[in-house]
C-alpha cells in the first residue's frame, strides 16, 4: 500500500494510521474503562492516573471525532456528560488485548512483572 493522506497527515502504512486512530498514552486506557460501562468525565478523570484534564478532554474529542466513542450531554444543572463506546471502539478492545499480551510479554521477558 503506498503513501496516503488523511485529515492533512501523510501516513506510510495502516499500523501508523490504525495507532493515530488509538495509539498513545491514553486512548486506549479510556477505550479499555469504556468497554463494559458508560462513565461521566469525572469518573474517568479518577479512575486514570496520572491524566491531567487538559490530556483527557483532547483524547475524548479525538475519540469521539474518529467515531470510537459517544459523548451525550444531559441538560441539566450542573451540566452531566456520558461516554460511551461506539461499534467501532469495541473493535478496537480486541486490538488493546493483544498489544496488552504483547507487553505483559515483554514485561516478564525484561524481569519487570516478577
Amino acid at each position: 500500500m503506498g503513501d496516503f493522506i488523511y485529515k492533512g497527515k501523510t501516513f506510510y502504512n495502516p499500523v501508523e494510521f490504525a495507532m493515530e486512530m488509538i495509539g498513545g498514552t491514553w486512548k486506549m486506557p479510556i477505550l479499555w474503562r469504556l468497554q463494559d460501562r458508560i462513565m461521566r468525565y469525572s469518573e474517568l478523570k479518577r479512575d486514570i492516573p496520572h491524566i491531567s484534564d487538559k490530556m483527557l478532554t483532547t483524547q475524548l474529542r479525538e475519540l469521539e471525532a474518529n467515531g470510537f466513542i459517544n459523548r451525550k450531554v444531559y441538560a441539566v444543572v450542573p451540566p452531566k456528560t456520558e461516554y460511551s463506546i461506539t461499534k467501532r471502539g469495541l473493535r478496537s478492545i480486541e486490538i488493546i488485548i493483544s498489544i496488552r499480551n504483547y507487553g505483559l510479554e515483554l514485561m516478564k521477558e525484561e524481569g519487570l512483572n516478577d
